[in-house]
């Protein structure tokens, strides 16, 4: 039996990746894993979800997949207080509760070389909602969720796609006559839209996608909708940024640490 409440549709999160580009952290840990001010990025997005009401949360696990799914089970020792007693019989007692209590986490392998299209698929039998948000693993904004499931209700096409302004590989100088006045790094783009993920799709768009580990997304079933005029898109022109180098995880990490982070929404 499927749910229809907007504020508890599932949240799917692309995990399975490999982030070659930054193999410094991944050789180890799963790109989602990479931290942001001392947390996972994952942590960050399923973080910004929850501000919204969004708080069941289906990963598409591939490469290091364990590594996800240890953080979570080990969740309440890492962040919690706890006493703990040698006797075997005798279970650790929790002093405190953190403020993720209420997240339902579904962590599901979806294979280590299958693409996005075969990873989304084979969560099939774990999304209890009549629709469903999907989003990657490694960006980061601040789109109004509410409103994005509120436009995608409205159209009764089978998806919705949050279209965004990249940001600069460069900072900007913000110049009156020959006065410079300001410098803005990493300012959006004013020109041109890309995918910034953040999508929102009807339960019809699994009966769209094949289990064959080669079904890719972007360039297999979304390119499919859009020739159907069966996608939309949702424009969003504040604040989007991907997690793709190290330059971007020491620009993540600056704006956490200066309190300047858009998607600090909690």
């Amino acid at each position: 039996m499927y749910r229809n409440n907007s504020n508890i549709s599932d949240v799917i999160i692309l995990c399975g990746g490999k982030g070659t580009r930054l193999k410094e952290e991944t050789e180890i840990k799963p790109k989602p894993m990479v931290e942001i001010g001392g947390r996972p990025i994952l942590w960050h997005i399923m973080k910004y979800y929850a501000s919204f009401g969004f708080r069941r949360f289906i990963l598409a696990l591939g490469y290091k997949g364990e590594y996800i799914k240890k953080y979570f089970y080990d969740y309440r020792f890492i962040y919690g207080d706890i006493t703990l007693s040698l006797n075997p019989k005798t279970n650790p007692k929790f002093h405190s509760v953190s403020e993720e209590k209420d997240w339902e986490i579904v962590c599901v392998d979806t294979g280590l070389e299958t693409l996005k299209g075969g990873r989304i698929k084979r969560l099939t039998p774990y999304l209890q909602s009549d629709i469903f948000h999907l989003t990657y693993g490694d960006g980061l904004s601040n789109v109004n969720l509410l409103d994005l499931e509120t436009f995608h209700r409205s159209h009764g096409k089978v998806g919705t796609v949050t279209a965004v302004r990249p940001p600069s590989r460069f900072g900007k100088m913000v110049i009156e006559g020959d006065l410079v006045t300001d410098f803005e790094e990493k300012p959006q783009l004013k020109t041109g839209y890309i995918n910034g993920g953040f999508f929102v799709f009807d339960r019809r768009f699994l009966d769209l996608i094949s289990d064959d580990v080669h079904c890719d997304l972007e360039f297999g079933v979304l390119k499919r909708l859009a020739r159907d005029r069966e996608l939309m898109t949702f424009r969003h022109d504040d604040y989007w940024q991907c997690m793709d180098t190290r330059r971007d995880v020491d620009f993540l990490n600056r704006l956490w640490s200066l309190d300047e982070a858009p998607w600090k929404a909690w």
